[in-house]
């Protein structure tokens, strides 16, 4: 087991060089390059709280101003590093059946001044909460899945306020753009580089604009979006709510079918499909609302669904099934590569530490993918290495602790950073209640 696993672990070394020479040509001078593989190992290593303080103590850093300027001013292109990424995760897991999936995550704040920020729902807590919303798209392939682009979401509040979003950074030309008219410029974008995909997928939000459903359709991709129950749906004999539509279907209609496997075992629901039409969408194809009932409750869930020819109900629900794909995505990408620990304010800090997360994370999904099915006989069932325990072994054999004095140099610096803030802190409320 020792022998096999060294061996691993070099060939994770050169995957993991390999993947920083790719877009180490991004990069104008070789300083930030190799800070840039730092701060990605940094992301990797399971550190208790994940931003420059902590990734450049692991680096062996005397302080967190190289990390810093990475993200802020450094010369480097992460529009380019979002390209190679989506580059790498192809060269492991292209497949012209793949889906793109999209969904959004929220990042809770304090304050005003960080980009994007406001009051607003987002799913991380279930309510409405001061957040930070991006929109993410991903990658769902036989072979495996990972994210291949984001984009920020700015609320009217920011992109009609121009200084605010001066302070922050954000470019002149950042107009407001509704989720899914980021959704579907980060899928043209991905398509235009020539991704081979024939799906994609998404919540609510997105399937219920119909400038997305027209724009995927005439792109010649097929789709599953989820729609409400309230949402309009139009057959050869009337408009009706999807949930009327539901309701009226005979017993004969429904079959029961696995939306994918789960941590628990296989996705179990009835379904059902009825034939519709779409007046946002032009030209040829088929139109479905496809109906899924759980078998516990009973509770309804629909989706509009799309194809350029016939596709059976199992290719529907199987689709559908892989937007859960982005959701494990989030997660891992949270607890295993730092995403959503960033504490950036700004444009080009909060592009370029998300661009180096989704980099780290499509790390351990491409080694997680190509792992064996079975173990070594004398070693028992096994099930394949997975994205957490690969960081783990990864991190842990690979990382150089640091020495003892530059332990005891970072919490003198630690604590004097934090003295001066304090008294600055103390200084401006006193000014303020002068």
């Amino acid at each position: 087991m020792a022998a096999g696993l060294s061996v691993d672990l070099g060939r994770w070394r050169r995957e993991f060089d390999e993947l920083m020479l790719r877009v180490g040509g991004r990069f104008a001078r070789v300083e930030p390059r190799r800070r840039m593989a730092a701060f990605v190992r940094g992301l990797l290593a399971g550190l208790p709280r994940v931003n420059c303080w902590s990734i450049a103590e692991h680096a062996g850093d005397a302080g967190p101003r190289g990390m810093q300027r990475l993200l802020s001013a450094a010369v480097w292109d992460e529009a380019g590093v979002r390209d190679d990424l989506r580059g790498y995760v192809l060269e492991h897991f292209a497949d012209p059946g793949a889906v793109l999936v999209v969904d959004e995550t929220g990042d809770l704040k304090k304050g005003t001044a960080t980009v994007g920020v406001q009051r607003q729902y987002t799913g991380t807590a279930g309510r409405t909460e001061n957040a930070q919303v991006a929109v993410y798209l991903a990658y769902a392939a036989r072979a495996g899945t990972a994210f291949i682009d984001r984009a920020l979401y700015l609320p009217q509040s920011w992109t009609g306020d121009p200084a605010r979003c001066r302070a922050a950074g954000v470019p002149e030309a950042a107009v407001f753009a509704t989720k899914p008219a980021l959704a579907k410029a980060m899928i043209a974008r991905a398509l235009d580089a020539g991704t081979p995909a024939a799906w994609a997928t998404a919540d609510e939000v997105y399937g219920q604009d119909p400038q997305l459903r027209a724009e995927l359709a005439r792109r010649g991709l097929g789709y599953v979006l989820a729609v409400a129950k309230s949402h309009p749906v139009t057959t050869g004999t009337g408009a009706r709510p999807a949930i009327e539509w539901a309701r009226r279907l005979p017993v004969r209609a429904w079959q029961r079918l696995s939306a994918g496997p789960g941590a628990k075992g296989p996705r179990w629901y009835d379904w059902a499909f009825i034939e519709v039409t779409d007046p946002a969408v032009t030209g040829g194809g088929l139109h479905w609302l496809l109906i899924r009932r759980r078998i516990s409750d009973g509770e309804y869930a629909f989706y509009r669904a799309h194809a350029p020819g016939p596709a059976p109900l199992a290719q529907l629900v199987r689709v559908a099934g892989s937007r859960w794909t982005i959701e494990e995505g989030f997660a891992a990408g949270k607890e295993l590569a730092g995403l959503d620990e960033h504490q950036v304010r700004c444009w080009t800090s909060w592009h370029r530490w998300t661009i180096l997360a989704l980099l780290a994370h499509a790390f351990l999904s491409v080694l997680a993918a190509a792992q064996p099915g079975r173990g070594h006989p004398r070693d028992g069932p096994l099930i394949p290495l997975t994205r957490n325990e690969i960081r783990r072994l990864f991190t842990g054999l690979c990382q150089q602790l640091a020495a003892p004095a530059l332990q005891l140099h970072w919490s003198r610096w630690r604590r004097r950073h934090q003295a001066t803030a304090r008294a600055c802190h103390y200084r401006r409320r006193a000014l303020a209640h002068a």
